[in-house]
């Protein structure tokens, strides 16, 4: 279910601003999380050695924490630092060497706290995704936060494709539906096996609300989309539009960034955000952005919890049936599932890591992916 030798977001790096403990699991795990005084982010299983309860029910002593049940203290690195009762026990130390807790290594980079849940020893900062726009100068971001119910594989399926803006998202970044974006043919990339793109071009269309608020225009529109995937869960949409047929200046580019963490087998953490090349000091345009991309996300929260629902009470995997759209979430899948089964066979396996996108996108070099068998 899981890829574990890999970085995952454990969470925005401003939700460690306070003294306060975070509490989340991750790929099935309890995990606390905090920033000590000197700035790093700290991930600890959350659960006490002793009784078992979850430290994240007790409370900060400086950069340590004590467990809310029996008083043990234990330090950022996983270490037992003091138990409450036990000086003076004949022939035994206060605090056994062994009672510690276990330690997730962690970085942050990108305006994100990463996490890497799999071998500690093969947790190499150097494979971790590339997605300098959140905090790089020259872009603007808005971004935000969304618990969805359902199997993290559900929301790739959803961002690979697109086809559905016009149909739940008609009052953001949607299209009329004689202008539906399913009928734009895609061209598909794949990249070292394991960076998928979907590339479509839709050219003198009407602007969906979320364009005409962007260029602050209703003029028909040119509008270049690519979805973007790599393993296990980095999702890019990478948007360019103009107004139709207007070549005199640099278009919009907004690039949006979906990190999936799986929280279960049937839920996920969804880290998103929209960075921007234009208007960039405009803050009421980022308020408003990050307000439509909530309602948009929320739009697909509820639609795929309406979806992990009927997968639970059916049985029945997805797609029931497969249609054209189906094949880059397909083909994700089947990467995915590969690689998941390599690491469970200790084969040796590398993530993809550095820039996912270039100014164009990466459908440079096309290639043919085996299209499923068509039923509908």
């Amino acid at each position: 279910m899981f890829l574990r030798n890999c970085w995952y977001v454990a969470a925005w790096d401003h939700e460690l601003d306070s003294q306060k403990l975070l509490a989340r699991r991750i790929l099935d795990q309890t995990v606390l999380l905090y920033r000590t005084s000197q700035g790093l982010a700290v991930a600890l299983k959350d659960q006490c050695p002793h009784r078992l309860v979850p430290l994240s029910a007790g409370r900060r002593c400086d950069d340590m924490i004590q467990c809310g049940y029996h008083g043990l203290v234990f330090a950022a690195d996983g270490r037992c630092v003091e138990i409450p009762g036990q000086a003076g026990v004949p022939g035994k130390p206060k605090v056994p060497d062994s009672m510690r807790v276990p330690v997730f290594p962690t970085v942050r980079r990108h305006a994100l706290v990463w996490i890497w849940m799999g071998a500690p020893e093969a947790a190499d900062p150097a494979l971790i995704p590339a997605v300098p726009w959140l905090d790089q100068t020259g872009w603007e971001m808005a971004g935000g936060y969304t618990h969805i119910a359902a199997d993290y594989r559900l929301l790739t399926d959803n961002l690979l494709d697109l086809s559905h803006e016009n149909y739940l998202h008609e009052g953001t970044i949607g299209n009329e539906a004689e202008e539906t974006i399913a009928d734009y043919p895609p061209v598909f990339s794949l990249r070292e096996d394991q960076v998928l793109s979907v590339r479509r071009e839709m050219l003198d269309i009407e602007p969906p609300p979320f364009f005409s608020m962007i260029l602050a225009s209703k003029e028909r529109i040119d509008r270049w989309q690519t979805a973007i995937w790599t393993a296990p869960t980095v999702n890019i949409t990478d948007t360019k539009a103009q107004i139709a047929g207007d070549k005199s200046g640099l278009p919009y580019l907004g690039r949006v960034v979906h990190l999936l963490t799986p929280e279960t087998a049937c839920a996920t953490h969804y880290f998103w955000s929209l960075s921007r090349n234009c208007r960039l000091a405009d803050e009421a345009l980022s308020e408003s952005l990050r307000e439509a991309l909530k309602k948009t996300f929320d739009e697909d929260k509820a639609m795929l919890e309406l979806q992990q629902k009927a997968l639970s009470d059916s049985g029945l995997s997805v797609p029931n049936w497969r249609l054209r759209v189906d094949q880059a979430p397909e083909k994700a899948r089947q990467i995915l599932a590969s690689l998941i089964q390599r690491e469970q066979d200790r084969q040796p396996h590398a993530i993809v890591s550095g820039a996912l996108v270039d100014g164009e996108g990466i459908g440079q070099s096309q290639v043919h992916l085996s299209p499923p068998q068509f039923t509908a």
